[in-house]
């Protein structure tokens, strides 16, 4: 399989990026790492690449201040959207991207493209919970506006990644609401339970955000909106939280030795960490689409052709697009 990883996206490219890509080439050697970006630069910081590693130069960068579709339409020959035309092209059968989230999605709706039969793709990160199995959330930040139709979607594309991704036989869908009961919500949540009821999915109903991390549910959709809002207050949660330990256990000696007691136990605060995870998928396109943090180091972008790898072997695409085919051949 060939992966393209836009060297020049996130905070910390392409120093991280490039020892990312590499650290992936060597733990997966089936897998060929496709380097977009400024050849002299990661050549620079490369040294010797390992044989399943290669450059694809691009001569421009989108930043973070960019706006996301002039830039797409402007910048050609930036990282991102060469990466993009990688996988439009066949020439890359995923691309990862720590760059401008809104530009990715530019990327996938005008250069990737969209699978038919589907509106809008969504940002579908997962979140960590107390059983360590995790809910996929989506969207979460890719569109800000829903329709109860593009909630039905997201439900659907959601429980065949869980499946295929997860092996999860019958994935649990739950619609992130404001109470529990089939009424409650705005109109957006209101018009989209009984389409969910009736939709080819296991949907349980109503789940509060409260109850997320503890959720039974494997699925939750949302708007773009009120999902990102949700992403960056359990991001900000964990931080504070990992924060005040850190402060507490380096009080005195006794309490760096509390610490060392309870290690074992505090690696559980590691499930909350974007960096183990990897990268979100934009699902919906017609082609693997990854979104890995801004802030991304190494190791986050090795986990990124990780998760990756997992989606390309167990055919989530096409599976995506079969279950929408077929609905389309129904009507």
């Amino acid at each position: 399989m060939r992966i393209a990883i836009d060297a020049m996206g996130g905070d910390h490219a392409p120093e991280a990026t490039v020892e990312g890509a590499i650290a992936a080439a060597k733990e997966w050697p089936d897998t060929e790492i496709i380097l977009v970006g400024d050849q002299a630069r990661i050549e620079a910081l490369a040294g010797s690449l390992p044989s399943n590693v290669r450059i694809h130069h691009a001569s421009e960068v989108i930043g973070a201040e960019d706006e996301p579709v002039k830039a797409v339409r402007r910048k050609k020959d930036s990282s991102m959207v060469v990466a993009g035309k990688l996988v439009r092209e066949g020439e890359a059968q995923a691309m990862i991207s720590a760059g401008n989230s809104g530009a990715l999605l530019a990327t996938g709706l005008l250069v990737v493209g969209r699978i038919p039969g589907i509106d809008r793709p969504a940002l579908a990160p997962m979140i960590p919970t107390m059983d360590g199995r995790g809910v996929l959330a989506l969207d979460l930040g890719a569109n800000m506006d829903a329709s109860p139709e593009h909630l039905v979607q997201y439900a659907i594309m959601g429980s065949i990644y869980r499946n295929k991704v997860h092996g999860i036989a019958k994935p649990k869908i739950g619609l992130l609401n404001v109470g529990t009961e089939a009424a409650k919500g705005n109109e957006l949540t209101k018009h989209a339970y009984p389409l969910l009821e009736e939709a080819p999915v296991h949907f349980l109903g109503n789940v509060e955000s409260r109850d997320i991390l503890q959720t039974e549910c494997d699925v939750i959709v949302c708007d773009g909106f009120a999902g990102n809002i949700l992403l960056k207050t359990l991001e900000g949660a964990a931080g504070t939280i990992m924060g005040i330990l850190k402060k507490q256990f380096k009080r005195s000696f006794m309490t760096k030795m509390a610490a060392l007691i309870m290690k074992p136990g505090l690696a559980e605060f590691k499930k909350f960490d974007y960096k183990e995870h990897g990268a979100a998928p934009l699902l919906g396109t017609n082609g693997l689409v990854l979104k890995s943090h801004g802030s991304s180091d190494a190791k986050a972008i090795k986990n990124g052709v990780r998760q990756a790898r997992i989606a390309l072997q167990n055919n989530l695409i096409e599976s995506i697009s079969k279950e929408f085919n077929r609905g389309s051949d129904n009507k």
